[in-house]
C-alpha cells in the first residue's frame, strides 16, 4: 500500500512564516525561500484494530509503547526507535511500519510539496499457544475477553454445553451462562489475560524469536572514536575497545540510531541481503588489492576478446 499527497509551495511557505514570526508582527512582511529537498522517515502506528493483548508492551526493547485498556489501545511514544520487534510481534498484524518520503523539486512545473507513505511488509514471530484454562470461580461475567478476542475463541455458552464439550462435570457452577474456550481456535495473543480484572485466565505459550532482516555495517577505518554510537545506543549493544568498534549482535536491534548519530557515516543500517552483497572477499585487505583485482580481470577480459577476434580472422 503507498499513499501519495501534494501540498502546494506557497502553502508551505506560509506554514514556514507561521511559524517563525510573533504573533504580533504581521506575516506579510516576511518571505521564505525553500529550496529543492528530498527527506525519508519511518513512521510506526497501531491501528485501532488493537486486540489489547500488550505483547508489543512487553517486547519493547525501549518501552516506548503504551499499556492498552478496555477503553483505549496501545500507542506509540516519542521514544520509539523504530527497530520494529513491535509489528514483528503483533499477533494480529495491526502495527503498520511505514516509509514516509517528502520531496521539493522546484524545477519542477507546479512546484508542488509531494509526501508519500508506504507500508513495509514485516515478518512475523512464531506464536504459538500451549495451553488455555480459565477459573470460572474467579470470573465476574465482564465479557471484555469474549468482546477482543480475535478469533472468537472466547464465547458464553450454557453450563450443560460446557460440560458436554469439556466432557467433565462442574457441580460447584450454578446453572447459567459462563465464558468457554475453544482451544483449537486460540492463538495465545494473551488479550483475555490481558483484561481479565480478576486474574480468571491462565495462559501458556511460546513466542519464537526476533527475525534478523538487518545488518548494521561499520567501517572501522572512517571511525573517528567519538563514542556517540556508544553513547546513544538504548540496548548497550555497542562498544569501542581502544579504537575498534565492537557490536554485540545478540543485544543489537537493528534500530539505527547509532548511525544516524555518526557523524562521518561509519556506521550504516542495511538490509540483509544488501549488506551481503557489500561484504569484500576475506583475502582482500585493502581497498588498494580490490583496484588491482579488478583491473586483472578487466585486463582478462581484454585479452579473451582479442583472442577470440584472432581466431575469427584465420
Amino acid at each position: 500500500m503507498e499513499i501519495k499527497l501534494k501540498k502546494q509551495m506557497e502553502d508551505l511557505q506560509r506554514e514556514v512564516v507561521l511559524k517563525s514570526v510573533d504573533l504580533d508582527d504581521d506575516i506579510d512582511d516576511f518571505e521564505v525561500d525553500i529550496g529543492a529537498y528530498e527527506g525519508y522517515d519511518k513512521l510506526i502506528t497501531i491501528s485501532p484494530r488493537c486486540v489489547r493483548c500488550d505483547l508489543c508492551v512487553e517486547e519493547c526493547p525501549v518501552d516506548a509503547i503504551s499499556p492498552s485498556s478496555v477503553v483505549k489501545k496501545s500507542r506509540v511514544e516519542d521514544n520509539c526507535v523504530k527497530c520494529e520487534i513491535c509489528a514483528q510481534t503483533c499477533p494480529v498484524s495491526c502495527i503498520y511500519v511505514m516509509e514516509t518520503k517528502s520531496a521539493i523539486n522546484k524545477e519542477s512545473d507546479n512546484g508542488d510539496v509531494e509526501y508519500s507513505l508506504k507500508e513495509v511488509k514485516v515478518p512475523h514471530r512464531v506464536l504459538r499457544m500451549k495451553d488455555i484454562n480459565i477459573d470460572r470461580t474467579k470470573c465476574d461475567d465482564c465479557g471484555d475477553c469474549v468482546k477482543f478476542c480475535p478469533t472468537k475463541a472466547i464465547t458464553i455458552k450454557d453450563k450443560s454445553i460446557i460440560e458436554a464439550a469439556d466432557d467433565t462435570s462442574y457441580p460447584y457452577l450454578e446453572d447459567k451462562e459462563y465464558p468457554y474456550i475453544d482451544k483449537k481456535l486460540c492463538v495465545g495473543c494473551g488479550s483475555c489475560v490481558n483484561l481479565c480484572s480478576t486474574d480468571a485466565i491462565t495462559l501458556d505459550r511460546t513466542l519464537g524469536p526476533v527475525i534478523v532482516t538487518k545488518s548494521l555495517c561499520i567501517d572501522q577505518n572512517a571511525c573517528v572514536q567519538c563514542y556517540l554510537c556508544e553513547e546513544s545506543c538504548p540496548v548497550d549493544a555497542i562498544r569501542l575497545d581502544g579504537d575498534e568498534v565492537v557490536l554485540d549482535d545478540d543485544k543489537c536491534i537493528r534500530c539505527n540510531v547509532c548511525s544516524s548519530k555518526c557523524p562521518v557515516n561509519a556506521l550504516s543500517l542495511k538490509d540483509l541481503e544488501e549488506s551481503e552483497d557489500l561484504e569484500e572477499p576475506e583475502d582482500l585487505k585493502s581497498s588498494e588489492e580490490l583496484k588491482d583485482l579488478k583491473e586483472s580481470k578487466s585486463l582478462e577480459k581484454s585479452e579473451d576478446l582479442e583472442n577470440s577476434t584472432d581466431s575469427e580472422t584465420k
